[in-house]
């Protein structure tokens, strides 16, 4: 009766999902984006030449630059140069004759064309021929002194030949081409004498044009970039020490610039402008991302611009069409819609916590700029871990104003990253409300994590930090602790030595939650740059190279080098859900005992959304959390057990476990992170409990494992690392195969469901790379299986004899 009535509740449920399941999700997801860049790139691909280039205005004239635009949106869309389309356009722009290119923006586009494709040596000669083209060609003195025609100094200049100038030779840089430090100190120099009172620039002097949109986002653009390679500021101090600390350089040019952009925002059009509207977004992504801003005043920039394309691609071949010259050819137009959208989509991989008491006349600014002594600091570390194996190619950064995250309740914003850093020279716990604590306290629950690094040597940071972990845990149930020598930080990617580098932290649940590091990190990150300047000593390289190092590990341990998706924001979990359907069905209770029996808090919600996502089945019943001897044990359809520590039942709790199971109850229970301590212990009850019935894996061909249940679990995915010794670095593995789940089976159903590999922080995804356990949404699988099969057997819990 029972299992005819949940079949009968499900199918109820999954007719009606309308009114119980909530409202379908916004289309911007990262799989439609992602279905929409393959539809471009198919575009693209269709209108390759035989001989492997594109033609994309109607001549050969423009040939070499359309045909690397085109391999440049390819690439950054995904394919590589073992891609044969891929391989055909290379080989046709290696076989350009000398002295081809001539032309400003085709010489930098054949340059970020080739060092994209990232061949090695093989290009070497050929980039540095082209960068050589562009020094000569920029103009050094009069009135257009630092910019570019498009003949290099041949007649007036324009600024989107100089921004393309900059873009071919940045990556010129980058690729290991030496440029003259002089090209971007006149570069640098042309974008700000030549900015407009309004805080905007036009195309050129000479034509008289206004302010436009997309020569403002060119000009935020390039002074990122100039300034990158350009340090004014005394790096050592007599006795050789980083000088840090110093009153940051202006931004000023770029901060009038972006008002102006937040003033006249628009995704619809280049703003301004009568035309060159996709030119105009493929510059505000760069805009947006070399400066770390997900807004440009109330705007998000990316979702904004990404729904307009979306909603503007042609259904019929998935191209795109823009306005004006050159991207009214749909070629041309796609190749900058996909490179908005594929370089759009880097993950997020650091917000950056803009907190400090605010200047009365500008709510924008912070008075003293405490938190961003280093400007450059969370930019430069997510640059150099974009330049390392294994990590995706493109990352970015955000700054978050923890203000307004606060006054806008804006939880999902903090999300977005799974890192917040901050850093400063004020007591954090002084600048923050109870509110800021509140929100930061959600953060954790929902998985975040803080990485703090004091700022100028600052004793009443450093004092702050411990007044903050209390407010945060006022229970006194975790505090800021140094971190243990074995702690997996030390290894998650380079062999850190603990006598050396000092870091304390705060546990939450499965994870270390909290990492402070009593150095001032962001100096030496802030003074990282791809050329090292003239004169610069190799004792600061080393100290540099040392923070790197720091920042790259923290990193690691918290992404396990998978940052989240850019556009799939985490669903949050809600305390005040209290939703009826079901609860007479499906009830689910965690099992106290003497170890940390909490240590993923929100595993259970996670695991009733999961049921939800897949099947419909919503349950708003709160996992309730009893004593192992509560005698209301019946009631509950599923008792729920993890935890990574060591820990004990008494003779009377193992007798009320073991009633509860004699009567259709079923345990669920596994090692958070694969903790061999908790696996022992358990173990040793299962023994106590039923010595007359071994613990033993369940088959692989039972029903639990099959989509008669729920999901088809023949494969799924856990993961390990391969040195778990506390030795080496660690370097996780991925194992495919059926799942290894043990049991107690009580008159041919199984009463116990055990998994020693974690299954609980991976619910919460709260795994590190030490995590012996199943990747998230396989986890999710198995723990939704075990829950449907405890539901659907034919026996019910029912309450044991008081007798017996």
């Amino acid at each position: 009766m029972r299992k005819r009535l949940f079949i009968i509740s499900l199918a109820f449920l999954v007719f009606a999902q309308g009114v119980f399941v909530e409202a379908a999700d916004d289309p911007l997801t990262a799989r439609n984006v992602l279905n929409s860049i393959k539809r471009g790139r198919e575009y693209i691909i269709s209108q390759q030449q035989p001989d492997g280039s594109w033609n994309g205005v109607g001549t050969n004239t423009f040939q070499v630059g359309v045909t690397s635009l085109c391999l440049l949106s390819l690439m950054n869309s995904g394919m590589t140069p073992d891609d044969p389309v891929i391989a055909r356009g290379l080989k046709w722009l290696r076989a350009v004759k000398e002295p081809a290119p001539t032309f400003t923006y085709e010489i930098s586009l054949m340059i970020m064309a080739l060092t994209a494709a990232k061949e090695g040596a093989r290009d070497n000669l050929r980039i540095f021929n082209l960068a050589q083209k562009l020094e000569k060609g920029q103009r050094k003195s009069g009135e257009n002194a630092g910019g570019w025609g498009y003949t290099g100094s041949m007649g007036g200049s324009d600024r989107s030949n100089v921004q393309y100038a900059i873009l071919g030779l940045r990556d010129a840089a980058y690729y290991g081409i030496p440029v003259d430090r002089k090209v971007w100190e006149r570069a640098r120099e042309h974008w700000l004498n030549s900015q407009g009172a309004d805080g905007g620039w036009n195309y050129s002097a000479q034509n008289g044009s206004g302010t436009t949109g997309s020569m403002t986002v060119a000009g935020i653009a390039s002074l990122a970039i100039t300034s990158s390679f350009l340090r004014d500021q005394k790096e050592e101090d007599a006795q050789g020490n980083p000088i840090c600390c110093q009153p940051p350089e202006s931004d000023e040019p770029i901060d009038r610039a972006v008002r102006w952009l937040a003033r006249n925002f628009s995704v619809h059009s280049n703003p301004k402008a009568g035309g060159h509207w996709l030119y105009y977004l493929y510059g505000l992504e760069r805009a947006g991302r070399l400066n770390g801003r997900r807004f440009f005043g109330t705007h998000d920039w990316y979702r904004e611009g990404t729904r307009v394309l979306l909603n503007r691609q042609s259904k019929r071949d998935g191209s795109w069409v823009g306005i004006g010259n050159g991207e009214s050819n749909p070629i041309i137009g796609t190749s900058f819609a996909l490179l908005f959208l594929s370089k759009g989509l880097a993950p997020v991989l650091i917000n950056k916590m803009k907190l400090g008491p605010r200047d009365p006349d500008d709510r924008e600014q912070v008075l003293g700029e405490l938190w961003n002594r280093h400007p450059k600091d969370v930019n430069n570390l997510v640059e150099h871990i974009s330049t390392l194996p294994k990590w995706p190619k493109l990352l970015t950064w955000q700054t978050l104003d923890f203000d307004k995250a606060v006054a806008n309740n804006g939880l999902q914003e903090m999300m977005q990253a799974p890192i917040l850093f901050v850093t400063s020279e004020n007591d954090l716990s002084e600048l923050m409300s109870d509110k800021h604590v509140e929100m930061l306290r959600d953060y954790f629950t929902q998985g975040g994590f803080l990485f703090a690094s004091k700022g100028c040597k600052s004793k009443a940071f450093d004092q702050g930090m411990y007044r903050l972990v209390e407010r945060l845990f006022p229970d006194g149930t975790t505090s800021l602790m140094p971190l243990e020598q074995t702690h997996p930080v030390y290894r998650s990617e380079y062999l850190l030595d603990p006598e050396n580098v000092k870091l304390f932290g705060v546990d939450v649940g499965c994870r270390t939650a909290i990492i402070y590091s009593p150095e001032d990190l962001g100096c030496l990150w802030d003074k990282r740059m791809v050329v090292d300047p003239p004169g610069r000593s190799q004792d600061l390289k080393t100290a540099i190279a040392r923070a790197l190092r720091i920042g790259v590990n923290v990193v690691a341990y918290v992404t396990g080098r998978e940052p989240p998706n850019k556009l799939d924001e985490q669903k949050l979990l809600d305390e005040s859900e209290d939703r009826e359907t079901l609860r007479s069905i499906l009830k689910i209770a965690k099992l106290r005992h003497t170890g940390d029996w909490d240590a993923a808090p929100h595993a259970v919600k996670k695991l009733l959304q999961a049921l939800e996502k897949s099947f419909g089945i919503v349950s708003g019943n709160r996992p309730i959390k009893l004593p192992a001897s509560d005698p209301s044990l019946y009631r509950y359809t599923l008792l729920y057990m993890h935890g990574q520590r060591p820990f004990e039942l008494s003779q009377e709790e193992i007798r009320n476990v073991r009633r509860y199971l004699e009567h259709g109850g079923v345990l669920f229970v596994d090692a958070c992170c694969g903790s061999s301590k908790f696996d022992s212990s358990f173990r040793e009850l299962m023994k106590q409990m039923f010595p007359d019935i071994p613990l033993e894996r369940i088959p692989v061909d039972h029903e639990l494992f099959t989509s008669g249940i729920g999901h088809d679990l023949k494969s799924v995915r856990r993961r390990a690392p391969l040195n778990d010794q506390g030795k080496g670095i660690l370097k996780p593995v991925e194992r495919s195969g059926p799942p290894f789940l043990e049991g107690i089976n009580i008159n041919g159903r199984y009463a116990v469901i055990y998994s020693k590999y974690d299954i609980s922080c991976a619910l919460e995804k709260q795994t590190s790379l030490s995590c012996i356990g199943y990747v998230p949404q396989d986890a999710a699988k198995i723990a939704t299986n075990v829950v449907l099969y405890s539901v659907l057997q034919d026996v019910a819990p029912e309450q044991p004899d008081k007798k017996k």
